[in-house]
């Protein structure tokens, strides 16, 4: 054994390997890479969702660097065959990723010097780095990542826009506490996710906007010697030019930490309507029966029929919040510029994409199939004290203090209450012994439809301004989604049906699992 040999025996160094030949730092090493620390830093098994992303970046970069002449025009041209080549091999699932490679840029590299030799496709990472190459990779990604996103959510905003308008005449408690508050209608209730949901999407919007300079070139965190056109690169890649310090690009991931942080605010969302689901599924509510399809089983008790999809979407708020809070303990304590710290950027960010992607598409389907049962909705709005409000109210437009008004007919509740009373019950001298300011009996004053009808200011239950209201959102969405559409390259006119067409193939996808509502029928539960 060598002196050498033995020294690196000792230590547990390996001599110069075909590990450490492939990586794009192997130059300064002289020893292989642990196969426990290959494993543990690749991240091919998930950057791969890059590729597209990648490609891009690379086939800019390689235009640009044949226009400025830092590589001929003919290798410039035999990259760009090679990326197409790989982009081939990736769509037919034949590419072969290689974790040894670590990541997804190494891998591209790697295969397009096998496609077209190793002198032109060493020449594709002239003026580039990783850092700058990931950051626009991943600024990529989200751009579209936040224009899916709010398509989705306009869809489901365009689904529950469908069922609001099948049910402007359809009364409900609304609830504060959980307890029965007010009299609305069901459009109403509905309309307000809407509201929230459009809020959300104007977060991916904004966010998205923010997205508009391209790292590219920026390099290592220091730009580059090399006259690269980073006007150019950003120009083809649909930015608004170049990031302005370098450091600041291969650095922040900010754009990421709002992805995140509009995903959880949006899974939050839904979280809260799906447990309106559950509750109003359940035998207690009735309000609603959701469809075979988006419903399963129990392996043990053949009657049940449980509320799964929305009680998953509630539970898989909890990852999207943790993805969030994840990402923010990663980039709390890292000084400037890169750390590789930042690979674990990337987990959390695709698995929120995925969740609140698939959250929507779900959700959407429950609601466009869901049956509405409009007679246990009326039976429990129909609640005299529910209108307890609107007596009190009364009194106010007899010039009575609202604080004495609210005293009064809080007495008149508890009253009825204590003695089982029907407070439509109570007569003129019933009511008088209260309150001299009331005139007629609680029957006459009090109804159901004239209460919802008298909300008439601009929010309101009445029916007009449902209408209104209605009107308005359908009118957002469809802007909302032509945006979206624009901003991706689609046609306008195809995005915009596309709430339309989600409903119907969730109703179809249903099939006969969606039954007309009949007054009085009882649930099995």
């Amino acid at each position: 054994m060598t002196k050498a040999a033995g020294k690196r025996k000792a230590s547990g160094a390996r001599p110069p390997g075909k590990s450490a030949a492939r990586k794009p730092w192997g130059g300064r090493f002289s020893g292989a890479t642990d196969p426990a620390v290959e494993r543990f830093s690749a991240s091919i098994h998930f950057d791969k969702a890059l590729a597209r992303h990648d490609l891009r970046g690379s086939r800019a970069q390689a235009r640009m660097l044949g226009d400025v002449g830092l590589i001929p025009k003919a290798d410039a041209r035999s990259l760009l065959r090679g990326l197409d080549l790989v982009e081939a091999e990736i769509e037919a699932g034949t590419f072969p990723f290689d974790a040894a490679l670590e990541d997804i840029h190494m891998n591209i590299e790697t295969r397009l010097r096998a496609l077209i030799g190793p002198d032109a496709a060493g020449k594709l990472h002239t003026g580039r780095s990783r850092n700058d190459q990931v950051a626009t990779d991943l600024a990529l990604f989200l751009r579209d990542a936040c224009l899916a996103t709010q398509q989705g959510l306009q869809g489901l905003r365009g689904v529950l826009l469908e069922r609001a308008r099948e049910h402007v005449d359809t009364l409900l408690p609304g609830y504060t506490h959980l307890q029965r508050a007010q009299p609305v209608r069901l459009a109403h209730h509905w309309l307000a996710h809407v509201e929230v949901l459009g809020r959300d999407a104007g977060r991916f919007a904004d966010a998205r906007a923010r997205i508009d300079r391209s790292p590219l070139g920026a390099g290592a965190l220091a730009g580059s010697t090399l006259p690269l056109g980073r006007e150019q690169t950003a120009a083809e890649l649909g930015f608004e030019g170049p990031t302005r310090n370098s450091m600041d690009t291969v650095a922040s991931r900010d754009a990421a930490l709002e992805y995140l942080a509009a995903a959880a605010i949006s899974m939050v969302h839904l979280s809260r309507l799906a447990e309106e689901l559950v509750i109003w599924s359940t035998a207690e509510f009735g309000f609603v029966e959701l469809a075979d399809a988006y419903s399963t089983g129990s392996s043990l008790m053949p009657q049940k029929k449980n509320p799964d999809v929305p009680e998953l979407v509630r539970g898989k708020s909890g990852r999207a919040i943790g993805n969030l809070v994840t990402l923010l303990t990663v980039l709390k304590g890292l000084p400037l510029t890169y750390n590789r710290d930042l690979q674990e950027d990337k987990e959390p960010l695709f698995d929120s994409v995925a969740t609140l992607r698939d959250s929507l598409e779900v959700m959407a389907g429950t609601i466009a199939t869901l049956e509405v049962r409009r007679d246990r909705m009326a039976a429990a709005a129909s609640d005299p004290m529910l209108l307890a409000t609107d007596l009190a109210e009364l009194l106010v437009r007899k010039a009575v203090p609202f604080r004495e008004a609210h005293e009064v007919v809080g007495k008149i509740v508890g009253h009825c209450t204590r003695n089982r009373l029907d407070l439509r019950s109570l007569s003129r001298a019933d009511l008088q012994g209260f309150h001299r300011a009331f005139e007629r009996s609680a029957a006459e004053l009090l109804d159901l439809e004239r209460s919802v009808e008298s909300r008439s200011l601009a929010g309101g239950t009445a029916r007009v301004r449902v209408l209104e209201a209605l009107a308005a959102a359908e009118a957002d969405v469809a802007a909302g989604l032509a945006r979206a559409a624009s901003a991706s390259g689609l046609s306008a006119g195809s995005g915009a049906g596309g709430s339309t067409g989600s409903t119907r193939r969730a109703r179809a996808a249903a099939g006969g699992n969606r039954k007309a509502a009949k007054p009085g029928r009882s649930r099995k539960t």
